[in-house]
């Protein structure tokens, strides 16, 4: 008679889930405040920063990004401590983080409308803010392989980042649709200020505290990591990581460029927002449903593809009808439905490409895989923030007119700049996955392959650390 072992199931506590959805989360509304419409609006059209000045910001940014991204990604993968390989990062970056956003909105005395002053201001502001967002969101990024290295555990902890997601997108609406200020409204102005600081200090705590909640397993400390040319080469030769890489950086350009171009879409067009921000949350509810019911009947490729491609229609349909309601809330709706698969498929298809790469080298390099796609992504938000303002600038836009005084050629340089580029991105992100090699039954049976190998290297490490075995 045969005795058969049962593995006891790995239990990551409900506290740390929660724990490191909302830190995530209070990280991802931090950058979607500093890396959209919020920061751009405030320095060009409140404190008078020339808009081409602003763009010149966001292109020295990604440049600094270049360096910052990929090198932290491959020192996270080799640290060691106490602590875990990320922990430290979150818990003592956070205090750095915070005073890098809180120095967005400190209002230096006499520098209104000073370009020179303005221009420094943001950018080393931005310099000192994404250091430390890099390391934070990073570690966020990859920390579920970290606490957990069972599937099912994991999969608890993406169920409660789904749902945290959604204040990622809520907290810039609201304070779009709130509190933001006109030009000339200097006591509106004032009150903006103060908000987006109290954001800073709340979203900083949360951070720092979330740390207290979750614990990291430390066996992937153990392994020996390539040196660092090996380890970013080794990435560049991962086929299904090239193509994804289109499609990541595609995401983050529609992110950054759509949320920032809806602070100057709804004032310069003087749209109804409530059945267009409607529109959208409808596109978010429905389509993160729709994936979750199709993704293994369609699988990650074809979900992917769907939603860029019709996300690339509601880019089209806004670029060109944004000024009829009807069609424009048809856009809108079609935004929710490709927001949502960035949310939910562009993780899952990242995932894939990390299990190819350990399919190829045996090891688990998340961050530094996590670091090399920032390297690539980060660029799109310097480059959309610099493409809407330019071709908003060159359709007549003035940042010294309030949004009523707007010409109708600037509200078609707001339409343009906004979601024409994106939707171009988007068709071609569509026709790139044609090439995306993660699909059908041959990686069916690598996914069966590697995880037999997780779950020796589970029970493995399980056993060394005291958990016990039924015989």
């Amino acid at each position: 008679m045969t005795t058969q072992t049962v593995l006891h199931e790995e239990f990551v506590p409900l506290k740390s889930q929660i724990a490191i959805s909302a830190g995530d989360a209070a990280t991802a509304i931090l950058q979607s405040m500093a890396a959209a419409g919020a920061l751009t609006y405030y320095f060009v059209s409140l404190r008078g920063l020339d808009a081409k000045l602003a763009g010149t910001v966001w292109l020295l940014f990604g440049i600094w990004n270049a360096i910052n991204d990929p090198l932290f990604g491959y020192i996270s993968d080799r640290t060691k401590s106490a602590l875990g390989r990320r922990i430290p990062y979150i818990r003592y970056g956070a205090p750095i983080l915070v005073l890098g956003f809180v120095a967005f909105w400190v209002k230096i005395p006499n520098t209104d409308a000073q370009q020179t002053a303005l221009f420094i201001h943001m950018l080393l502001a931005l310099f000192v803010y994404d250091a430390l967002y890099t390391a934070i969101a990073t570690s966020f990024w990859v920390m579920p392989y970290e606490v957990a290295v069972s599937n099912k555990a994991r999969g608890s902890i993406y169920v409660w980042k789904i749902i945290f997601m959604v204040f990622t997108i809520v907290v810039p609406f609201a304070v779009e649709a709130t509190i933001k200020p006109e030009v000339g409204d200097m006591s509106g102005i004032t009150t903006f200020r103060w908000a987006m600081i109290a954001l800073g200090l709340t979203m900083g705590l949360i951070i720092f505290f979330s740390t207290y909640f979750f614990k990291e397993k430390h066996f992937t400390q153990e392994e020996e990591q390539f040196g660092f040319i090996k380890a970013f080469k080794e990435c560049f030769t991962n086929r299904s990581f090239v193509v994804f890489e289109v499609i990541s950086f595609t995401i983050i350009f529609a992110q950054t460029a759509l949320m920032t171009g809806i602070w100057y879409y709804f004032d310069v067009l003087d749209m109804p927002r409530g059945p267009m921000l409607g529109a959208l949350g409808a596109g978010i509810v429905i389509g993160v449903n729709l994936w979750i019911q199709m993704r293994d009947r369609w699988g990650i490729k074809l979900c992917t593809q769907l939603f860029a491609l019709g996300f690339a229609i509601g880019c089209g349909l806004v670029a060109v009808f944004g000024r009829n309601t009807a069609l424009a809330t048809v856009g809108f709706f079609l935004f929710g439905v490709g927001f949502s698969g960035g949310m939910y498929l562009i993780p899952l298809m990242n995932g894939d490409v990390v299990d190819m790469d350990e399919e190829r080298t045996g090891l688990r390099r998340e961050g530094m895989y996590a670091g090399i796609n920032s390297f690539i992504t980060k660029p799109a938000i310097s480059i959309a923030a610099w493409a809407l303002l330019s071709i908003m600038t060159a359709y007549g836009y003035d940042d010294k007119l309030p949004a009523a005084a707007q010409s109708y050629s600037a509200g078609t340089g707001v339409l343009i700049g906004w979601a024409a580029p994106t939707g171009i991105l988007l068709f071609i992100s569509f026709l790139s996955l044609f090439l995306y090699p993660l699909a059908g039954a041959e990686w069916e049976a690598i996914k069966v392959k590697l995880a037999k190998v997780h779950a020796e290297k589970e029970r493995a490490y399980l056993e060394a650390h005291g958990y016990k075995f039924v015989e």
